[in-house]
């Protein structure tokens, strides 16, 4: 009780200067993590012919970085719980490092999916570096800090397109993981200098059956979706996958609802405030990838289509790079008014935004300059709403949860991701146009995708709309967190 009441006297404290660092190192590693989702692609339709593979082999360099990040994202987040966030932050930092140079030596398909595979086991990063945050900031610091790491994944996905594509279009492709390499070994270095280990541990025994379990059920269903139209959706291996992820996951479900000390904490996940957060993130996790697939090509496409812009993939970058820009100034904008207001209503915020942004590009697809526009309004919406998504995790869940809540949630947007490149896919596919004897996406395709990311982004403000009201505080740094009591503790003793 006495630490639950000093808590509002250590939150009116200055953050001490070495704060303003420990959060500079977290984003800068968020941020290197997510320069790896783009790495590859300015030379994605490259690498048959550098990797002497067939294409459809060498699309599994993309999907082993999915199927990784989706089984690490919540291994690594329990494990950090359990062991140390700092510690799991290290080793998912030296897997980025290491999956970089085996790619970075490669010049054969194994190596290189191998190597994607590492780079995307440490996709944990983000959610390990808002914990840290909650651990070992002073509470007044969190709301802006949180948003700021949260929005380092857009902020490193649209800086890292242009430089990718600048560096495959002058340079060997090798180059591109030598980079990534340096830049994870300059954010490991940096780590270990002046990220301190959060005092909070679960402590317990691994859930290993949890975790397998799991892991088989997200890569099955993961799996059937990504590949489903390559395979065929009506297709033995499809269907087959999707019914083996329904009766793994289920089991899992059955399973970890009676485990003495579970992967996840499912009687957790299902309080109104974590479950809706985590519904309205799938649903914000479609509606901004939609952007992302409709925007390259209709840059890219001839503009004898009459519709396409007929720009580089250098183009696309820079069309595309100030999206980061907006995100990341927009997450001091949301950290303003989740402390004013409270995360739901950032939330509901953004969520409007982001739906505004595809409602302007229904419209306006003609010009260069429109696509920046939307690529904008679209990035400020996800930038409120990616800063109040931890916010609104870590007010509902047990400060020795936070790794494994977040790490859940960054999960979910990846799977809200993951259905909407299958959707846009089967529209585009479908609704074509002939242009000298190749069938293309038609304009028409293309805003259909924008409409549904809309409603996705509408169907998030709808199920925001049903949080649980909290205090604003509470939302961002629940008054009874021991967290910064103990590293108070710490410091004072150091």
């Amino acid at each position: 009780m006495s630490d639950a009441l000093a808590r509002p006297a250590e939150a009116a404290t200055p953050a001490p200067p070495r704060s303003n660092a420990v959060v500079a190192v977290l984003a800068l590693a968020g941020i290197v993590v997510s320069l790896m989702q783009t790495l590859v692609i300015p030379i994605v339709p490259e690498l048959p012919r550098l990797l002497d593979a067939p294409a459809s082999d060498t699309a599994w360099a993309v999907t082993a970085t999915l199927l990784a990040a989706s089984v690490a994202t919540p291994v690594v987040g329990r494990l950090g719980d359990m062991f140390g966030k700092r510690r799991m932050l290290l080793v998912s930092i030296v897997l980025l490092v290491s999956g970089s140079v085996v790619c970075a030596l490669s010049d054969s398909l194994v190596p290189m999916i191998i190597g994607r595979a590492l780079q995307g086991l440490a996709a944990a990063v983000v959610p390990l570096g808002i914990s840290i945050m909650r651990d070992v900031l002073p509470a007044e610091r969190l709301a802006g800090s949180t948003a700021l790491m949260s929005a380092s994944l857009g902020v490193g996905g649209a800086l890292g397109l242009p430089s990718a594509a600048f560096i495959a279009d002058n340079f060997d492709w090798h180059l591109l993981f030598w980079v990534s390499a340096a830049l994870g070994t300059l954010a490991l270095v940096l780590v270990v200098l002046i990220v301190p280990e959060s005092k909070v541990r679960a402590g317990g025994r691994f859930d290993l059956v949890g975790s397998l379990g799991l892991s088989a059920g997200l890569v099955s269903l993961l799996l059937a979706v990504s590949k489903g139209g390559d395979w065929g959706w009506t297709s033995a291996t499809t269907l087959g996958l999707g019914a083996a992820a329904v009766v793994i996951l289920l089991s899992w479900g059955f399973y970890e609802l009676r485990a003495k000390q579970p992967l996840v904490d499912l009687r957790t996940t299902a309080k109104k405030q974590v479950l809706f957060t985590n519904l309205a993130s799938v649903a914000l996790g479609f509606s901004m990838f939609a952007m992302s697939l409709v925007l390259p090509q209709l840059l890219q496409l001839p503009t004898q289509t009459g519709y396409g812009l007929g720009k580089s993939m250098m183009t696309v970058g820079l069309v595309l790079a100030p999206q980061g820009l907006v995100m990341m100034a927009m997450s001091a904008v949301s950290a303003g008014v989740t402390k004013a207001k409270g995360p739901k209503v950032t939330l509901m915020i953004g969520a409007l935004i982001v739906a505004a942004g595809y409602g302007v590009s229904l419209v306006l697809m003609s010009e260069v300059w429109h696509l920046v526009l939307v690529s904008c309004v679209i990035g400020a919406g996800v930038g409120f709403t990616y800063g109040a998504l931890p916010a609104l995790i870590m007010g509902a869940v047990d400060p020795t949860q936070t790794g494994a809540a977040n790490s859940l949630n960054t999960l979910m947007r990846s799977l809200g991701t993951s259905f909407a490149s299958a959707l846009a896919g089967v529209i585009l596919a479908q609704m074509t146009t002939d242009f000298g004897g190749f069938a293309l996406p038609a304009e028409n395709g293309f805003k259909t995708v924008m409409a549904i990311g809309a409603g996705a982004a509408l169907l998030a403000f709808a199920i925001a709309t049903l949080i649980p009201k909290r205090p604003a505080p509470s939302a961002v740094a629940p008054s009874t967190d021991p967290a910064p009591t103990a590293q108070a503790a710490a410091d004072a003793k150091a």
